[in-house]
């Protein structure tokens, strides 16, 4: 269904095809009242088609500067390539970042006195073998010390405060995130399959002593038996095993959903495996604590972006990258400063690229004559992320609201509460709404993103939370919606141990590449890992 039939479709069947038939016929679609007050966002799409049709800026230049490296974007890749650099000694370079904020889909947001994340809002903490990203998190007093054992201890206030997460299932709030009431034997039973699978994965290791799963994916196995599952969709999986249950088969989906805004169908069952296995150091173990701020990852973003003020400019698309490989010579790097509206010109010796690999033939010079550039492979999923302000918490049926909150059967994500992690659990907040579009066709997904409403998204928003909160209308004081269009990749069957994935990562001449869409997953793990790589690259060379 393309974003012109969308729009013929009447109220309860657009909400259906968006939230799901199961949820609508849980409690109907009866008219809710929309938020007084609200904005409709996305990321700067006008900058973005001007440099998609090349002819929008003016090649001739300004000035022109020297760097000996420049970052292209200002997203976790390239800020966390900056931070390297630093650290190595290398300080003559620029982040040039084409948003007026940085961060990309880690970026976050306020009202009034709240803080919320636009995307990104946590991070696992990670295993002691990662000990790049300890040392970020030892410098922003995340990590106070280790165990005997070698193990990051996070400060206290950062680790997510109890209770973490519910689920609302037939008309009632639980805790965890498993639906279990109503859950028969074998449901039952078929979780306890499931994990005892997962546990064989989480406790072997390959030849070589790796593990099967890893964060980052680099530190993983890539040896036959773990390849093969990149050749299956995480649904087919869970057939070869006979696990049929509906309150199974929504867990893993919602999972997939979550990280990777696809549906079991549509996963990787490496990805699905990767979900539950990379997380947990031990088998029969929880997954490591999570570490989280109001505001998301931002935390991240702005640790990052003000340890370097002076070298990163926002609100500066690069509009050009020309370097010939074979004369291994400096590399051009043309800007526009969208403030002035001026072009300007760096030559650099070293270019990191940090931004996604679509982007790459509209800005890298041959780009596409490369027989790396299969393009095709790399799929990115269309988001909507809501922020909806309250005046006071909504009635709540069972257990109480906690960090994160999941509705058991939508196509939402749920939300998660800004307030939560401050000890706030009364009155005003924020709440932080995630819907992945699930089209099979990202193209059209993002055609209904972007052809929909401020009051058309915020109808679906309010539709899918009233069925948990049916006084939540009477509640919000403002809703604002960000259009993400190109949200994450999408580690769909047979893309993570791609040619074209592993290939993308290799430096062109004097250009490296950093980025999640190298590794197949959106993880900010994953962009620190590839943003450090090709740091590194360029400090070697």
């Amino acid at each position: 269904m393309n974003a012109t039939e969308m729009k013929r479709l009447n109220r309860r069947d657009l909400l259906a095809a968006l939230l799901g038939t199961s949820t609508l016929a849980l409690g109907g679609c009866s008219r809710v009242s929309l938020p007084p007050a609200g904005m409709l966002l996305s990321p700067d799409v006008l900058i973005g088609h001007k440099i998609r049709d090349k002819n929008a800026f003016s090649s001739r230049a300004k000035s022109r500067l020297q760097k000996q490296v420049v970052i292209v974007g200002g997203g976790i890749a390239g800020l966390s390539a900056a931070w390297r650099l630093l650290s190595l000694g290398i300080d003559d370079f620029v982040v040039l970042e084409m948003e007026s904020v940085f961060g990309g889909t880690s970026r976050g947001g306020e009202m009034g006195d709240f803080r919320f994340p636009w995307g990104a809002h946590y991070l696992p903490t990670p295993m002691k073998e990662n000990e790049t990203l300890i040392e970020l998190l030892k410098e922003m007093g995340v990590v106070v010390g280790v165990t005997p054992a070698g193990d990051p201890v996070i400060a206290e206030e950062f680790l997510c405060r109890d209770p973490q997460e519910r689920v609302f299932v037939e008309g009632e709030w639980i805790e965890g995130l498993y639906p279990a009431k109503g859950a028969s034997v074998d449901d039952l039973q078929q979780l306890k399959e499931f994990q005892g699978e997962i546990d064989k994965w989480i406790s072997a290791r390959d030849r070589l002593g790796r593990r099967m799963f890893a964060i980052p994916i680099a530190a993983g196995s890539d040896e036959e038996e773990v390849r093969l599952l990149d050749s299956i969709s995480m649904a087919t999986w869970m057939d070869q095993f006979g696990w049929t249950s509906s309150r199974l088969r929504w867990l893993v989906d919602y999972s997939c959903r979550d990280d990777y805004g696809l549906t079991i169908d549509q996963t990787s069952a490496w990805a699905g495996v990767f979900y539950f296995a990379s997380r947990n150091e031990k088998a029969n173990a929880s997954s490591q604590d999570v570490i989280t701020w109001p505001e998301g990852n931002a935390r991240i973003v702005d640790y990052l972006s003000n340890t370097m003020r002076d070298r990163v400019e926002h609100s500066h698309p690069v509009i050009a990258i020309e370097h010939d490989p074979k004369a291994d010579d400096s590399v051009r790097v043309l800007a526009w400063d969208k403030a002035n509206g001026t072009t300007f010109e760096f030559e650099a010796e070293r270019v990191i690229y940090a931004v996604p690999q679509f982007v790459a033939p509209y800005l890298i010079r041959d780009f596409s004559n490369e027989s790396r550039a299969n393009l095709s492979e790399f799929r990115y999923g269309a988001w909507l992320v809501a922020n909806i302000e309250l005046s006071d918490r909504p009635r709540e049926n069972g257990f109480p609201m906690c960090w994160d909150n999941v509705l058991y059967l939508s196509n939402s994500l749920g939300y998660v509460v800004s307030t939560h992690q401050m000890g706030i659990d009364d009155g005003p907040t924020v709440l932080t709404w995630y819907m992945p579009l699930l089209h099979d066709d990202a193209k059209v997904s993002r055609e209904q993103l972007m052809s929909m409403t401020w009051s058309d998204w915020a109808d679906v928003v309010m539709t899918d939370l009233t069925l948990a909160h049916p006084d939540l209308p009477l509640l919000v004081t403002r809703m604002d919606i960000m259009r993400w269009g190109h949200a994450m990749i999408q580690p769909r069957v047979g893309f993570v141990f791609n040619e074209a994935r592993e290939n993308a990562a290799k430096p062109l001449g004097r250009i490296h590449f950093a980025g999640t869409d190298l590794s197949g997953v959106a993880l900010m793990e994953e962009a620190f890992y590839h943003g450090v790589r090709a740091a590194d690259e360029c400090a070697r060379l």
